[in-house]
């Protein structure tokens, strides 16, 4: 199976004007290019690997045997593709609020607003590129994590709900050194919570 660059369910400029539409396409049909290329790549010498879907790629790869090296592209560039992919669908104009995941950020942070300052914090502090997520543990406890680079929620056995990509390359053209404003109008880009 060859992975492919997700198409987007709506044009480069429907998150105007809190991500510019230039951002967008350059993140998407770039960056986001270039993770799908580069995990393919590694996978043409595993063609096993390749059958698997992302998901479980990602959480098995310490288990596989093969080269430390290759270990690390595939979460390197499995995970761009990963994260990238989830990051276009959860921002996704089109989607509707889920109620039954606002009850369990009620239920687990005491309210949505008490969430959103703690994953919004969580994403201000983390140092160097990476994610703000929002992972389901096995027991259904939600979870905020800050991690870098291409790391996800999977690693840690957890089921990734929402992602706010805080790598440079993400924000810099319409916000340059203000990560703190652009991850406070990214908010107005999710319309599930």
């Amino acid at each position: 199976m060859k992975y492919e660059l997700p198409k987007l369910n709506y044009k480069y400029d429907a998150l105007e004007p809190y991500i510019d539409k230039e951002t967008m396409e350059i993140h998407h049909s770039k960056h986001h290019q270039a993770y799908t290329d580069n995990f393919n790549k590694v996978l043409e010498a595993y063609p096993t690997l390749a059958e698997q879907p992302i998901e479980q790629i990602l959480t098995g790869v310490n288990d596989f045997d093969i080269d430390k090296k290759d270990k690390n592209a595939l979460l390197n560039h499995g995970g761009g593709y990963y994260n990238h992919k989830l990051f276009w669908e959860i921002m996704d104009p089109t989607n509707n609020k889920d109620e039954a995941l606002i009850a369990d950020i009620k239920k687990d942070f005491g309210s949505v607003d008490t969430f959103k300052e703690q994953f919004t914090a969580t994403a201000k502090t983390l140092f160097g590129s990476g994610w703000a997520w929002l992972a389901r543990d096995n027991n259904g406890k939600l979870h905020i994590y800050g991690m870098q680079n291409q790391d996800n929620p999977l690693q840690r056995g957890h089921t990734p709900i929402l992602l706010l990509d805080v790598w440079e390359h993400a924000y810099y053209l319409k916000y340059q050194n203000k990560r703190p404003e652009y991850i406070e109008n990214w908010w107005n880009t999710i319309k599930l919570i």
